[in-house]
């Protein structure tokens, strides 16, 4: 590529979309600038290890410039974009008069929770997508089991003490067991007053069946290690309200002052500024290369697009979703440098795992399923090994060994976080 006609490429989110984009596109000789709110890449799939307290957010976060410390054609901007000029071809942070142009733009912004028409829940239902959401769960968590321990009245221990997870996909599975696991095992003999093992984790879904996108003997698998792990799980449960006293399903109120939410995104604000073909769940509606309908040159990936690939799949919003379609609209921009066509996308379904607890797990894997020691294990080994940095990947594994020994969690802390009973 001759060096005065570099292909200026703007990616709006430091995802693994974002970051596989920008890696192929250095290596090819684009000028390539990055923009994040946030200064580090999270592995979101261990963000709920980070809520319950068995990781720091160091552990699975990583500083993008250190990422990308050694590519001299990627430039790194801490900001939000809240504008884009399509006419013009550039983006503009919030509360600034500054315009970055572009020759392509691609969007991996990612997504925030959905509470179906109530924004009011989000006060009380916290979702899961930052480090800073992990941690104010956490806070939140551990903050209710000292108030349980010093409380003399047995209605407000339990409240306290009650723990409901709205959503029965991967994040809400994976947070009921690791709060099962930490009241049944790590806590258990830390207080006086209060007994851990007599916390409620309640999970809630709204379809008849848990991780309901799983084959149903994985779903079946899954429901019977929650149970034997000490999990309630209802099943057709639909939550009419959340306010500051608990959960309401149908008329029924569950008091708790712990509430999760995993059961829906939407996504990101900038989506709707990019295109206005967008789905009910504000994704982006994509054409077969990624690009947007209203101009080529703009692509969405990710959380945030929606598309169904040349063999008729829905690419899933999970981290090899994002992956892929990075790679691929690098790709497509490489081959329109050399003035060869775009091509169109195909998912490659790598499958897909979720853990439950300890040596507790299931796995689909092209036509294999499998549960317990061996799908854990092999979920351990992928979620390693997808960390950014080693040093990382070693202090997680040592952690998770440390664990599955000793079912202790070092980040058992409380910081910042305050409440008035």
């Amino acid at each position: 590529m001759n060096k005065n006609k570099k292909k200026k490429v703007i990616i709006i989110g430091a995802g693994f979309g974002g970051c596989i984009a920008a890696k192929k596109l250095a290596n090819a000789g684009f000028d390539v600038t990055i923009f994040d709110k946030r200064n580090h890449h999270i592995f979101q799939p261990l963000l709920y290890q980070v809520a319950t307290a068995m990781l720091s957010p160091a552990q699975i976060a990583y500083p993008i410039r250190s990422m990308f410390k050694n590519y001299k054609n990627v430039r790194v901007i801490l900001a939000n974009i809240t504008e884009i000029d399509k006419e013009k071809k550039t983006v503009k942070p919030k509360r600034s008069n500054q315009q970055f142009s572009y020759d392509y733009l691609i969007v991996a912004s990612g997504a925030r929770h959905s509470y179906f028409g109530h924004p009011e829940w989000e006060k009380y239902a916290w979702g899961l997508k930052t480090t800073r959401d992990a941690l104010k769960i956490r806070e939140r968590m551990l903050y209710s089991f000292e108030k349980a321990e010093r409380t003399r009245f047995e209605d407000k221990q339990a409240r306290f003490s009650t723990f409901v997870i709205v959503g029965a996909g991967p994040t809400g599975v994976e947070m009921a067991g690791a709060i099962a696991e930490l009241t049944r095992k790590t806590l258990r003999n830390d207080f006086s007053n209060f007994d851990p093992k007599s916390a409620r984790i309640i999970l809630v879904e709204g379809s008849g069946r848990v991780l309901n996108r799983y084959h149903e003997p994985m779903s079946e698998q899954a429901k019977k290690d929650l149970e034997a792990m000490g999990v309630e799980v209802m099943l057709n449960a639909m939550v009419s309200n959340i306010t500051k006293e608990g959960v309401t399903i149908g008329d029924t109120l569950i008091e708790s002052e712990n509430i999760i939410w995993a059961a829906g995104n939407t996504a990101s604000p900038l989506i709707k500024l990019t295109t206005s073909e967008v789905n009910r769940m504000g994704q982006a509606i994509v054409s077969p290369d990624f690009s947007i309908k209203e101009d080529d040159s703009i692509f969405c990936v990710g959380d945030c697009a929606y598309l169904e690939d040349s063999n008729g799949t829905l690419v899933p919003a999970v981290a090899q979703g994002a992956i892929q379609a990075g790679s691929f609209v690098a790709d497509q921009l490489i081959r329109e440098n050399k003035n060869l066509d775009r091509q169109k996308f195909a998912y490659k379904n790598k499958g897909s795992m979720a853990t439950i607890g300890k040596s507790r797990a299931v796995a689909q894997v092209g036509k294999f399923q499998f549960s317990g020691f061996f799908a854990w294990l092999l979920w351990s080994i992928v979620h390693v090994m997808f960390l950014v940095d080693f040093r990382n990947r070693l202090l997680v594994f040592f952690d998770w060994f440390a664990s599955y020994f000793t079912h202790m969690r070092a980040v058992r802390l409380i910081n910042t976080y305050r409440e008035r009973d």
